[in-house]
């Protein structure tokens, strides 16, 4: 593998949640956010299950595996999805964005104190940098006031959490782990959780349950095949190969494909705040991963 696939694959996950805001939006006009989670992660656990039984791809996992993986799993998607579609329920996006843009910060504590990854000290700038860049979007857009509820501001924290618990666990189990095996585990998990709760809110049983999907199929063939299936690869392959603090930060690049997503294709305003705090965020990763590669270049050349 070339030195740069793990950037490549990291610039890859965070253009792929980035788009998938616009779709997620589109859907949720129909169903409920459960039942548009149901359907997305049981889309991506029968595009997984389907290419192992045609042998395009190969996951031996015993039972022992998956129950060691599971907590990965709890933590994303199950924990995190559900505080974040429930927080931005109590507050709004705008404040929900806010809060998420920290998970960096959280990774890079976490990463020090379980992994013993210590960022080098330039690095530390850079990653404030690229949060700050997106807090100064999501301040600018919302300049009347921030909807912060409590409970609402509890569960996004706890989004926040589970976020950066998942990258450390990641991380930790890439070491045994293929980014492929941990991503099907991540699937099924989310495909059986997400749809027992769907189906429990259903009012119309299972035959409501699947009579909407006619309405959103485009929606979940992307947030399933594209958003979770390709983007969660993506990111346990770039856990594998980089560190936690330096394939975080690269999650702060969704900011970005979202507002551009917008502007090309919803037609939204782009407004020059949106520049300045692109700039900040791409400066931010940059740095964060530049310097992060000093060590091995001085070792390289001595």
């Amino acid at each position: 593998m070339p030195k740069t696939a793990p950037y490549f694959a990291a610039l890859g996950y965070a253009t792929l949640f980035g788009f998938s805001f616009m779709f997620t939006r589109s859907a949720l006009a129909h169903i409920g956010p459960f039942h548009l989670l149901g359907l997305r992660f049981a889309l991506a656990a029968f595009l997984l299950g389907a290419l192992q039984l045609m042998g395009i791809i190969k996951i031996n996992l015993a039972w022992a595996d998956y129950k060691k993986l599971l907590p990965l799993a709890f933590f994303q998607p199950l924990l995190y999805f559900a505080a974040e579609t429930l927080g931005v329920q109590l507050t709004s996006s705008s404040y929900a964005g806010m809060m998420i843009a920290i998970i960096p910060i959280f990774v890079t504590i976490l990463a020090r104190i379980v992994l013993n990854e210590r960022p080098r000290p330039l690095q530390y700038p850079f990653i404030f940098v690229s949060v700050g860049g997106v807090l100064f979007i999501m301040a600018m857009q919302n300049r009347t006031g921030l909807e912060a509820g409590g409970l609402g501001s509890i569960l996004l924290l706890g989004a926040v959490l589970s976020a950066a618990l998942y990258n450390i666990a990641s991380r930790q189990a890439s070491r045994r782990y293929s980014p492929l095996a941990i991503t099907w585990v991540m699937m099924l998990t989310g495909a059986i959780a997400f749809n027992a709760v769907a189906l429990l809110l259903a009012p119309g049983g299972a035959g409501q349950y699947l009579a909407s999907l006619g309405a959103v199929w485009p929606a979940v063939l992307y947030l399933g095949a594209l958003s979770s299936v390709a983007a969660f690869f993506l990111i346990n392959y770039s856990l594998s190969q980089l560190t936690a603090t330096q394939a975080a930060v690269f999650s702060n690049l969704t900011t970005i494909i979202s507002i551009a997503a917008g502007t090309l294709f919803l037609h939204e305003p782009f407004r020059w705040y949106h520049a300045v705090g692109a700039a900040a965020i791409l400066t931010g990763i940059w740095g964060t991963n530049y310097f992060a590669g000093e060590k091995s270049r001085h070792k390289q050349a001595a």
